[in-house]
C-alpha cells in the first residue's frame, strides 16, 4: 500500500503552520508571546517546509541553514534553549495525529519513525548548535578580556564584572572542575540541586550526583584533560539536597582557568524534555493500539456474534443428555464474556472525554460500594467508608467517576482475602498552592511487590489470571483527563493503598 509523503505534507501545510503559529503564541512562553503573528507564521513556514525536504527527500540542506538561522535569532533575542526546543517539539504534536489518520496501518509505525528521526536530528543538531554559539561568545568574550589586561585594569575589573554577571544570571548551572573537585559553581547550579547561594555546598562534584549514574560520571570527569577535544554531552541523574533523583544533561569543555587545565561544564536540568518524550511515546504507542485495536475488534466480534446465536439456537430446539446442555450454557457464557472484553478494549482505544457536571463525588463512593455489595458480602469483607462530608460538589465526569472508583474497588476485592478488610475515604489536599479532592482506597491484602509497582498503570500489564490488565490503565487516564494524579504505595504493615488526587473546582466549596 503506497503512502505519498510529498502529497500529505503538501496538502496539510496550511492547516499545520497556522495551529503551530497559534500555539507557540499561546503555550511555549512569554517570549513567543510577544513575538508578532506574522514573524511566527513565516518562521512556522519555513520550519515546516525544511522538515517536508528532510522527510520527502532526505535532503538537509534546508533544515541545516534553518537551524543556523533561527540559533542567531534566538540567541540575540534571548531565548532559553528549551524553548525553542519546545517550539519544535510542537510539530510533532500537531503532525503525528493527523498522520494517524491517514497512514495505511501497515506502514504507520514507519511513518512515526520518519518524523521522529527528522526531530531528532533537528533538536539535537540545534542544541549543539546554540550551545556552542553560546559558549563562543563566552570564549571570545573572556579572550578579549584577558588580551587588556596589562593596559586597561580599570576596564578590566568593569568587564569582569560583566562576564561574572553574565555567567551568574544564565539559567542553566555553570561550574569549573579539577576532576571530582569543584571550584567555582554559579547561582543556578546551586538552585537547581536545593542550595541557596549562601550555603556552603560540598566540594566533590559526585556529591551531585545519584548513586546510579556515579560510575558513568566518575569515568568521564576523571580522564585526563586534552585541550582541544570537546566531550559530547551526556544525561545522569542529578542528587538534590533532598536526595531527589532527576535528569540531568552536562556539558565537559577543557579549558584554562587561573592558569591551570579544568573543564569548564554547563549543567541543564531536562526533566521536562524527559517527562515530554515519554508523553509523545504513550500518545504514538496509544494511537497505534487504538488502531490496532479497534481492527481486531471487528474481526472478532462478527464470528463471536455467529457463534453465540447458533448456541442459543441448539440450546433451545436440540435433545441434549446429560452435561450437553450445561456446556452449551458454559460455551454460551464463555463468549459473553469474551464480547465484554472486547466492549473493553474498543472503550480503552477511544481518547478520554469528559462531560463535566457538578458532581458529589462522596455520595458516588456510597453508589459503588452499594454496587459491589454482594461481592464485599460473598468474601465477608470488613468494609469502612470514611469521607469528609464538607467536601461538597466539584465539576467532573460523573460516570467516568464512578467508573474509576468502581475499578479501584474492585482491584481491592481481588488483593485481600476472605474476612479482608477495605478501607475507603475522602478528604482534601493542598499541594503546590493547588487544592485536591483527595480519594482513597486502603486494603489489608499482599501488597504489590515492587518490580510490579512501576508497572501497575501500564495498559494489558496483569498479574492475574483473568482480566485484560486494563482497570489500572483507565483509572490513570481519566484521573489525567481530570487534570489529576494518582499514587500507589503499599502500606506500611499489610496491604496497597491507592490515592486518586482530583483537582478542585470554584464549585467546590
Amino acid at each position: 500500500m503506497n503512502f505519498k509523503w510529498e502529497n500529505f505534507l503538501s496538502r496539510h501545510r496550511g492547516r499545520v503552520v497556522v495551529e503551530w503559529e497559534k500555539r507557540l503564541k499561546h503555550d511555549v512562553s512569554e517570549h513567543y508571546t510577544k513575538r508578532s503573528s506574522e514573524e511566527l507564521n513565516m518562521t512556522t513556514g519555513e520550519a515546516y517546509d525544511a522538515f517536508r525536504q528532510l522527510i520527502t527527500r532526505n535532503d538537509y540542506t534546508r533544515i541545516n541553514k534553518f537551524i543556523n538561522e533561527i540559533t542567531k535569532i534566538r540567541l540575540e533575542t534571548g531565548f532559553p534553549l528549551d524553548d525553542v526546543q519546545k517550539a519544535f517539539e510542537l510539530y510533532r504534536q500537531i503532525i503525528i495525529p493527523v498522520l494517524v489518520k491517514e497512514s495505511p496501518r501497515q506502514l504507520l509505525y514507519e511513518n512515526i519513525e520518519s518524523i521522529n528521526t527528522g526531530l531528532a536530528y533537528t533538536i539535537h543538531r540545534f542544541s549543539k548548535h546554540f550551545q556552542k554559539t553560546h559558549e563562543k561568545y563566552l570564549k571570545e568574550y573572556a579572550n578579549r578580556l584577558e588580551q587588556d589586561v596589562t593596559t586597561r585594569t580599570t576596564e578590566l575589573k568593569e568587564s569582569e564584572h560583566k562576564y561574572k554577571t553574565l555567567v551568574e544570571d544564565i539559567s542553566d548551572g555553570y561550574l569549573v572542575l579539577d576532576k571530582e573537585k569543584i571550584d567555582f559553581v554559579n547561582p543556578a547550579f546551586s538552585r537547581m540541586h536545593g542550595y541557596r547561594t549562601t550555603d556552603n555546598i560540598p566540594k566533590s562534584f559526585m556529591s551531585f550526583v545519584a548513586r546510579e549514574s556515579h560510575e558513568k560520571v566518575r569515568d568521564i570527569i576523571t580522564k585526563n584533560i586534552e585541550p582541544g577535544i570537546e566531550t559530547d554531552a551526556f544525561e545522569y541523574q542529578r542528587l538534590t539536597k533532598d536526595r531527589e533523583h532527576l535528569p540531568t544533561e552536562i556539558n565537559f569543555r577543557p579549558s584554562l582557568f587561573k592558569g591551570k587545565n579544568y573543564n569548564l561544564c554547563i549543567v541543564r536540568d531536562i526533566t521536562k524534555r524527559v517527562e515530554m518524550e515519554k508523553k509523545n511515546r504513550e500518545t504514538e504507542r496509544m494511537a497505534y493500539i487504538g488502531k490496532l485495536t479497534a481492527s481486531l475488534s471487528h474481526e472478532i466480534r462478527n464470528p463471536l456474534s455467529s457463534i453465540k446465536m447458533n448456541l442459543q439456537i441448539l440450546n433451545k430446539t436440540i435433545l441434549l443428555k446429560g452435561n450437553d446442555r450445561k456446556r452449551l450454557q458454559i460455551s454460551e457464557r464463555e463468549i459473553k464474556r469474551l464480547e465484554s472484553i472486547l466492549r473493553e478494549l474498543l472503550n480503552f482505544a477511544k481518547p478520554v472525554s469528559l462531560q463535566r457536571t457538578p458532581t458529589n463525588i462522596n455520595h458516588i463512593i456510597y453508589s459503588c460500594v452499594e454496587l459491589l455489595e454482594i461481592k464485599l458480602y460473598r468474601k465477608n469483607i470488613d468494609y469502612k467508608i470514611n469521607i469528609d462530608r464538607r467536601l461538597k460538589e466539584l465539576s467532573a465526569d460523573k460516570g467516568k467517576i464512578e467508573q474509576l472508583i468502581i475499578n479501584l474497588l474492585l482491584n481491592a476485592l481481588d488483593s485481600v482475602d476472605d474476612f479482608g478488610k477495605i478501607i475507603i475515604s475522602t478528604s482534601k489536599e493542598n499541594n503546590n498552592g493547588q487544592a485536591y479532592f483527595v480519594i482513597r482506597v486502603e486494603d489489608d491484602g499482599k501488597g504489590i511487590p515492587k518490580e510490579v509497582l512501576v508497572n501497575i498503570f501500564e495498559p494489558f500489564y496483569t498479574t492475574k489470571t483473568k482480566g485484560t490488565g486494563l482497570g489500572l490503565a483507565n483509572v490513570k487516564r481519566i484521573v489525567e483527563a481530570h487534570g489529576g494524579i494518582v499514587k500507589v504505595s503499599n502500606a506500611e504493615e499489610t496491604g496497597t493503598i491507592f490515592e486518586v488526587l482530583i483537582p478542585m473546582g470554584e464549585t467546590n466549596g
